[in-house]
């Protein structure tokens, strides 16, 4: 799935409830009325960013996306594979090159299904379609949706949370009390 559709990395418009959810959740967050040029295209170009960070990732680019990701020393990030939110990120060529290894052959486009953004924080909420060869195995479907929070650092925008899951497509009652229990059936 090539990045065909640079439309959908224009930022959406954000409802009342989403501007009252967002405002509970950062304060001073603010509706991004259309009229609002300059913080559009602040959020705009956070959301082409996101959408050529995650391109070069799952290519495997890794040096091209650590170009693009700007990331806080305080970042956060609760992996697509689960476990507890990791701290930091660990920018060693040793780290860098596995991340390398691991990703292959990858497709991908981003559909920004929300935002919100105040004067220091921006928050994008996501589907990052793609395909790819990730840790050996054969390419696939790899989607996921993502959410992620960037805070204005002096004159940057720094990545300061991810969270992304691969629950893309509906499951059941039942599977997600199977994940729920780490995976383990008949508990």
């Amino acid at each position: 799935m090539p990045q065909q559709n640079q439309d959908k990395c224009a930022p959406a418009k954000v409802s009342r409830r989403g501007a009252l959810t967002a405002v509970a959740a950062s304060f001073l967050s603010v509706q991004l009325p259309a009229g609002l040029a300059a913080a559009d295209d602040e959020v705009a170009r956070l959301a082409k960013r996101a959408a050529e960070k995650n391109a070069a990732f799952m290519r495997g680019d890794i040096h091209h996306w650590l170009g693009l990701a700007h990331i806080a020393s305080d970042f956060t990030l609760m992996q697509p594979f689960g476990g507890p939110a990791s701290h930091g990120f660990n920018g060693s060529p040793e780290r860098l090159a596995e991340l390398a290894r691991m990703f292959r052959n990858g497709e991908t486009s981003l559909e920004v299904a929300q935002t919100y953004a105040s004067d220091t924080l921006i928050v994008l909420v996501m589907i990052e379609r793609q395909t790819a060869e990730i840790g050996g195995l054969p390419g696939q479907d790899w989607s996921l949706r993502v959410t992620e929070v960037y805070r204005k650092d002096l004159d940057e925008w720094r990545l300061v949370h991810r969270h992304a899951d691969p629950l893309v497509h509906r499951i059941t009652l039942q599977q997600a009390a199977i994940l729920a229990r780490g995976g383990r059936e008949g508990e």
